[in-house]
């Protein structure tokens, strides 16, 4: 009772606790390491077991303190040099850690994987076992001898000898769960074992190495390695809040040999897609249209007002024969007066019968036309066009108007590049090296892929062409022979106004100019 009451004695305990614990944190450490090399199903127990060990080690050299006192007694003389018990010991356990920290750090460092041919091969438990017992031992000596040079009571050293390991199997399983889930930390831990297998084998010829040199490397070093882990950490927060399927695809991509290249991200000045990326070009447009599709609207990829061919039945029968034959297309919306007063969808050799024999087109051989708002999802404007039977799909407002047009070929276009038909010309044409001759209603997505550029169009974008782009960037209708420069930090881009059309742009020339160092959105004047 009367040490109970003793101040000096709950100082002592609580120093020696606090001691206890860092002195033990190291072993706890490798022990974790060690660990992950056994089953799932074993590891708890091998923490349990190898910390049990350490109780009883420290707990029976705490009491045989006599013994250990001979440890300090030189046992061997080699080369004029004396070494006692304590230092073999040392020495002994010094090696080993050098030995194993060694080992597992190249293990790691060359990526080495324990598997089979058929299931992942774990140690054994009782090697893993044995190694955790040597481990003990060496730390238990260190432990036992701070506590017999901090606190006299033998009680008082058990006391603070068991709340320091009860600490540690407390604390077991979460280290163990935050070092594994970790690898620079494992590699950080495992540098911290050298070291202190350093200091272990040089005290043990004699050289004391100052605690509190080994103690401030370690402190410095963990403080860093906290900047890292929250540096890692902010960044995976900030990509949880990009979508699922952006990351996804951004991935994906990656492999098909494109490097990292997004607003989130820091690019060098290297060409968007290597010469020896593992994948063509063609190849990896195709998989990302595939991947893009369902983020796309679908004014990106239907055809619009400006360019749908339809026929008017206020029109002669010879006027729309002509139309009729001068287009290409299978199918054709017909109306009354206007796009917006459709009639119905009608069949190119069917309406051209009926007006060869009856002077006018059967209202009753037309079909009902296919309407879809222009905010559909592009994964639900495939399924419309899938129970469409080769039949187009018109586009409409919320005031009912028509904005465009969607056929099946609209959506393979959007995944394999422009197919133009007979009376359209390619929407992308090459002018020379590094130079196109891009139309102003080309989706900014296949012009990126042409051009092997990213950064045209961002999520927050309403447009979806490039005559919306270079309205967007002036907020007025440009003149003919205005430009523009786009600078990103791999290639600088010019665009020159050739044609407009009806307040529409209609052609734009686009040159690649040499190199600079400037990095972002610089504008010229238009």
């Amino acid at each position: 009772m009367e040490l109970l009451l003793d101040p000096s004695m709950w100082v002592g305990l609580l120093t020696l606790v606090v001691l206890e614990v860092v002195l033990g944190i190291d072993n706890l450490i490798f022990i974790a390491i060690l660990a992950e090399k056994l089953p799932p199903a074993q590891r708890d127990r091998a923490r349990l077991i190898g910390l049990g060990l350490a109780l009883v080690m420290r707990l029976a050299l705490l009491s045989a303190l006599s013994w250990m006192f001979t440890l300090v007694q030189p046992l061997i003389t080699i080369a004029g040099m004396s070494f006692s018990g304590r230092d073999l010991i040392l020495i002994l356990g010094g090696f080993f850690l050098v030995f194993k920290g060694t080992t597992e750090m190249h293990d790691r460092v060359e990526a080495k994987t324990h598997t089979g041919t058929a299931s992942v091969v774990h140690a054994g438990f009782w090697v893993i076992v044995t190694q955790i017992v040597i481990l003990d031992a060496v730390f238990s000596l260190d432990a036992v001898i701070t506590a017999v040079g901090m606190v006299d009571d033998l009680r008082v050293m058990m006391a603070a000898v068991i709340i320091a390991i009860g600490i540690m199997v407390i604390a077991s399983k979460p280290l163990t769960r935050f070092v594994n889930a970790r690898p620079t930390v494992i590699i950080l831990c495992l540098g911290f074992l050298l070291m202190i297998g350093f200091a272990l084998v040089a005290e043990g010829f004699g050289v004391k190495v100052p605690k509190g040199y080994l103690y401030a490397a370690i402190g410095f070093s963990v403080v860093i390695e906290s900047l890292n882990q929250l540096a890692r950490s902010n960044m995976r927060n900030r990509d949880a809040r990009r979508p699922m399927r952006e990351r996804t695809a951004e991935g994906i991509l990656r492999m098909l040999g494109k490097p990292a290249f997004s607003e989130h991200e820091a690019v060098d000045n290297s060409p968007l897609f290597p010469e020896d990326a593992p994948f063509g070009i063609e190849e990896r447009n195709m998989v990302s249209g595939v991947l893009h599709l369902a983020e796309r609207s679908v004014h990106s990829i239907m055809t619009p007002r400006t360019d749908i061919s339809w026929l008017n039945l206020e029109n002669d029968s010879q006027t729309l024969i002509t139309e009729i034959s001068q287009s290409p297309h299978g199918f054709f919306p017909v109306c009354q007066g206007t796009l917006d007063n459709i009639v119905g969808i009608g069949r190119a050799k069917d309406m051209v019968s009926d007006l060869l024999q009856y002077k006018s087109i059967n209202i009753k051989n037309l079909r009902p036309p296919i309407l879809v708002h222009e905010t559909v999802r592009i994964m639900d404007l495939m399924q419309t066009l899938k129970s469409a039977k080769g039949q187009m799909v018109l586009v409409v407002d919320e005031f009912g108007a028509v904005d465009g047009i969607v056929t099946a070929i609209d959506l393979f276009e959007a995944i394999a590049g422009d197919f133009p038909d007979e009376d359209e010309n390619p929407d992308i044409i090459s002018n020379g090296e590094d130079r196109w001759i891009v139309d102003g209603a080309t989706d900014l997505h296949h012009l990126e892929q042409i051009l092997e550029i990213e950064g045209l169009q961002h999520e927050s974008d309403e447009y979806t062409t490039l005559a919306g782009y270079l309205l967007g960037q002036l907020g007025r209708l440009p003149d003919v022979g205005d430009q523009y420069t786009l600078t990103l930090s791999y290639a600088t881009l010019q665009f020159k106004v050739l044609e407009i059309q009806a307040r529409r742009i209609a052609k734009v020339l686009i040159e690649r100019l040499p190199d600079t160092d400037n990095s972002g959105f610089s504008s010229g004047d238009m």
